[in-house]
């Protein structure tokens, strides 16, 4: 198809790159099983030896909940004085997410990951302790639900923090398409 000078100049098509991957990072769907009367989805299950059926291990501490205020950024956030690993999954709304790999010695030290979850298709996201993480809640603000290794200490809290630009003002620009 032939287009006019102008649009044929101004014509980009879109990539489908793989994402890129951080090491020790997984995703999961979950399966959210609905009926005429509502829905009933399985978050965790758990064992004498944590969590199971996942990619990977992990030994329940603590289990938090957040709410986002629309258009809310909580970024970025980073656990280095002991390790702490989470599971992230948005339980109503959306939030893109974003990861960065900062381990020294981390195979993909310095990738970034962006991920956009929502209440209406739940998938879990394993965070590793190191891999600096945040996100922006969507126009209807989010409710987050969180499983960790490690529990909170108000006396010592293991919340490392990095500006919310850190990575760049991009990150959270509007895809305007």
């Amino acid at each position: 198809m032939q287009l006019g000078a102008p649009y044929a100049a101004a014509l980009k098509f879109e990539t489908y790159p793989a994402a890129p991957q951080i090491e020790g990072m997984w995703v999961q769907a979950l399966r959210k099983n609905r009926s005429e009367n509502g829905a009933f989805m399985e978050y965790l299950r758990l064992g004498e030896e944590g969590v199971q059926n996942l990619p990977g291990v992990l030994v329940p501490r603590q289990i938090s909940v957040s709410w986002a205020a629309p258009g809310r950024i909580n970024a970025f956030h980073i656990h280095v004085k002991q390790e702490q690993n989470e599971i992230w999954c948005v339980l109503s709304g959306q939030l893109v997410i974003w990861l960065v790999d900062c381990r020294e010695g981390s195979a993909t030290l310095g990738v970034k990951r962006k991920l956009v979850f929502s209440g209406e298709q739940p998938m879990l996201v394993h965070i590793p302790s190191g891999v600096a993480h945040g996100y922006q809640a969507g126009d209807q603000g989010a409710t987050l639900i969180y499983t960790m290794d490690a529990q909170f200490d108000l006396a010592d809290p293991n919340e490392g923090r990095l500006p919310w630009n850190f990575f760049g003002d991009e990150l959270w620009a509007e895809d305007r398409g």
